[in-house]
């Protein structure tokens, strides 16, 4: 797999720009009003950051859902099994770093019917 490499995805696309064995670089370009997964990973652990735009992050914490904008130069470390859902206000970037294991999500709810 030769990087970088774009994913297509229904909200918009991801650009893998780092891939290792212990960490992947990523950047995520979410259309205005559209949203990821509500969701949790049971091992990946992630820090996004705002590059452009603004984003509706919505985050269980303390056992409540909470939700706050989020605009670019801000950041949120997302530790396992912590439920999470990001909505674009504006056409947004978000960098993405994580542990590699892309394929961990368990999805709540999805607006695009994916599983």
């Amino acid at each position: 797999m030769k990087i970088p490499f774009r994913v297509e995805k229904p909200w918009g696309h991801e650009l893998i720009w780092a891939k290792t064995d212990r960490y992947v670089g990523k950047i995520l370009h979410i259309e205005p009003g559209h949203l990821l997964s509500l969701q949790y990973h049971e091992k990946k652990d992630e820090t996004i950051h705002v590059l452009t735009g603004e984003i509706i992050f919505r985050v269980q914490e303390d056992g409540e859902m909470t939700e706050r904008r989020m605009v670019a130069g801000e950041s949120y470390h997302i530790t396992p099994h912590t439920v999470h859902q990001m909505e674009a206000v504006t056409s947004s970037d978000l960098l993405e770093v994580s542990t590699p294991e892309l394929d961990d999500v368990v999805r709540i709810e999805d607006r695009y019917g994916r599983v």
